[in-house]
């Protein structure tokens, strides 16, 4: 694929982000950060198209920050990686941060990657649709007019 596959991946704990980026570097460009603030730094710079994060970290849960970038980044997949699993925060997970997929630590590689490989086919799927139905609009303004154009005349 021509097209960037870049995952931003968010964990408080280093050796975390050391083994996701080992597993998955040759396959994706990875951004890794151990803390939120670091994460809006990345996100402000490359054009990232997956957060993954980790629910429970020091400055704020993965939910907060993927509440937080919801404005700002509205076109990007989020996916919520942890050790913990209990079904309030996965409702939250869903409807406060737009999340795409919730995966239980540790995660299956082989796994992780269909679920990766998935979410950038979402991804470029709603790009190229926002892509036509911007199309689409333009031709019909200009059907609009020509039909103006003929009423007119």
């Amino acid at each position: 694929m021509d097209k960037p596959l870049n995952i931003l991946y968010i964990d408080d704990e280093a050796n975390n982000l050391i083994g996701f980026k080992a597993n998955f570097r040759r396959l994706y460009t990875i951004y890794t950060a151990e803390s939120a603030k670091d994460a809006k730094a990345i996100l402000k710079e490359n054009n990232i198209q997956i957060i993954i994060t980790d629910q429970r970290m020091p400055d704020m849960t993965g939910i907060e920050f993927l509440e937080s970038i919801l404005t700002e980044y509205p076109d990007v997949i989020r996916i919520i990686l942890t050790g913990f699993t209990d079904l309030e925060t996965v409702i939250k997970a869903i409807n406060k941060g737009q999340v795409y997929k919730y995966i239980s630590k540790p995660f299956n590689t082989e796994e992780l990657k269909i679920t990766l490989d998935n979410a950038f086919e979402v991804y470029y799927l709603r790009e190229e649709n926002k892509e036509l139905t911007r199309k689409l609009l333009v031709a019909n303004e200009q059907l609009e007019f020509m039909l103006r154009q003929k009423l007119l005349s």
